[in-house]
């Protein structure tokens, strides 16, 4: 299975699409039964999703592969190393283990600061310790390799990739990071849910790609095919990608994700790429 299970749900309310608010801890732990009855090994956190370690923790990570995320290093931190160490041990204390399979930035920019070089020394030593099997970032743009690559080697990597975001297959980094033995995972197969919403329910903000939206619509009508299958399918027919971090508010959602996923290959997937970071990145979807 090359699913994984996105948690930001368990410890915020997150996603355009959400409408059910917060994950209960009931409905966490059902959520991570049936993880492990279909065969999901790996969770995507953060320590910045609010509860979310600390919902895991109390269900139960046993069988699990934990990835979590360091917050973005404070601009007076004066111990880069008893920084990172000290939220590395709150964050397993949180989780109810003793190591974590990724340690990743969330701001992979500040590798490029001054301090730079020491957060990632640090992270090498907590792998070397047995703490964490893996390190790697989180990115927004394969821009943020590029600037990267010459100075740090990243076991696993994290970013954005769906119907619409194609930019770290076009970039070719997609192929690079394989290449270089790096565990790949994508996130936002459905762009927060904006793939799966039909015409009439994506707000109007969005309207300016209604060249876009109208070709999705029309291949959907014609093709028999949910939303949900092929944006799983198009992740999926990826070899490169090890994880595909999907996310889930209730565990009928999840079930159907984990359905959606089987349908197999499908041929003739409309060509949706937009490099038009308006859209393709979240965090700009506040200035529409």
């Amino acid at each position: 299975m090359r699913l994984a299970l996105g948690t930001v749900q368990f410890g915020l309310p997150y996603g355009i699409a959400n409408q059910t608010g917060q994950v209960s801890r009931e409905e966490a732990a059902a959520m991570l039964r049936l993880a492990r009855q279909s065969g999901i090994d790996t969770l995507d956190t953060a320590i910045a999703y609010g509860e979310s370690e600390s919902c895991l923790g109390q269900t139960g990570t046993d069988g699990f592969h934990v990835v979590t995320k360091l917050p973005a290093l404070p601009a007076d931190c004066s111990d880069v190393r008893a920084w990172v160490r000290s939220q590395l041990d709150a964050s397993m204390s949180r989780l109810g283990v003793t190591s974590v399979y990724g340690l990743l930035l969330h701001r992979s920019d500040q590798l490029l600061s001054s301090q730079g070089r020491t957060l990632y020394d640090v992270m090498q030593e907590l792998k070397a310790d047995g703490l964490v099997h893996k390190i790697g970032v989180s990115i927004y743009s394969p821009r943020e390799l590029d600037s990267l690559a010459a100075g740090f080697v990243f076991d696993l990597v994290q970013a954005p990739f769906n119907l619409i975001d194609r930019r770290l297959h076009v970039s070719g980094w997609l192929r690079r990071l394989k290449d270089s033995g790096a565990e790949i995972h994508t996130r936002s197969a459905f762009l927060q849910g904006l793939l799966l919403m039909p015409e009439g329910v994506r707000p109007l903000k969005f309207s300016p790609w209604s060249t876009l939206w109208q070709r999705w619509e029309r291949w959907l009508a014609g093709s028999g095919v949910s939303p949900l299958q092929a944006c799983l399918a198009f992740a999926l027919s990826f070899p490169e990608i090890d994880r595909v971090v999907v996310g889930a508010d209730r565990s009928q959602h999840l079930q159907e994700i984990i359905d959606a996923s089987g349908c197999g290959e499908l041929s003739g997937l409309p060509d949706l790429g937009c490099a038009d970071e308006r859209l393709v990145n979240p965090s700009k979807w506040v200035d529409l």
